[in-house]
């Protein structure tokens, strides 16, 4: 009797697995074209349709969402705040909470830096004064990207909060960082890297990408070509845009 239940078990078990991969594969052939059946009209070319990101004819798409996770962010832009390259984020989400913009920039150069440094090698910049950095698609460029994270970490003020964001599916640029595009992140490997320098309770990593906006940005094509619900629609096997909050924790008491 008992080898008689363990037999129809397993047959229960084979036919419910059956089942399951017909009902799947059903479902995949319903909604996928056939082969012959995709039209790619303008995409169908070896070129992308712009090589400037986007720039050239609207918003970015990354910049879409960078942008959204600053303005989700924005409480934490205040007091004195560190951004690469200017301080127009800073200036836009951080209103009149922010007292004091800094900017930073690797080499002399820059007119709106108002410190120079490699972050990689940045003793000249003081520990615990900065009560939020921006740090918008900088992370991919720099090699010792742990040692990167430590002096950020260490330039934090206690309670003091890092904004950081990288591209996750992305073309490279060899034109204006020939040479320095070293890294391709997803949001798993950004929580294991962060979590050698942050608290793994002060990290929040989000990603935010699909399939169509990942051909967009590829091609170089604007946040004004496609519709809102297109942009936000979020599969999690496409991410275009990783962005990671991560706090210094308060000082002890």
């Amino acid at each position: 009797m008992k080898n008689a239940k363990c037999l129809m078990k397993l047959i229960r078990q084979k036919l419910f697995f059956r089942l399951s991969n017909w009902l799947c594969n059903r479902w995949v052939s319903e909604r996928s074209l056939p082969v012959g059946g995709v039209h790619f009209g303008n995409l169908r070319r070896v070129e992308p349709i712009s090589r400037n990101w986007g720039y050239d004819r609207g918003l970015p798409i990354d910049r879409y969402y960078i942008e959204a996770f600053l303005y989700r962010c924005s409480s934490d832009i205040r007091g004195r705040v560190l951004e690469i390259g200017d301080n127009s984020y800073s200036r836009r989400f951080g209103e009149n909470r922010v007292t004091t913009n800094d900017v930073l920039h690797v080499v002399e150069g820059n007119p709106n830096a108002t410190v120079v440094a490699d972050l990689t090698c940045a003793e000249h910049i003081a520990s615990n004064i900065f009560d939020c950095i921006i740090l918008t698609q900088t992370l991919q460029l720099i090699y010792d990207v742990r040692a990167a994270l430590r002096t950020l970490y260490r330039i934090l003020k206690p309670g003091g909060v890092l904004l950081t964001t990288f591209p996750g599916i992305t073309k490279i640029s060899n034109r204006e960082w020939t040479g320095s595009w070293f890294w391709g992140f997803t949001s798993f490997s950004a929580q294991r890297l962060f979590e050698e320098t942050f608290p793994s309770t002060s990290i929040k990593v989000e990603a935010q990408g699909n399939v169509l906006a990942a051909i967009a940005f590829l091609h170089g094509l604007s946040v004004e070509e496609l519709r809102q619900e297109e942009l936000d629609y979020f599969d999690p096997e496409y991410e275009v845009s990783i962005a990671v909050r991560a706090a210094k924790p308060e000082a002890l008491v």
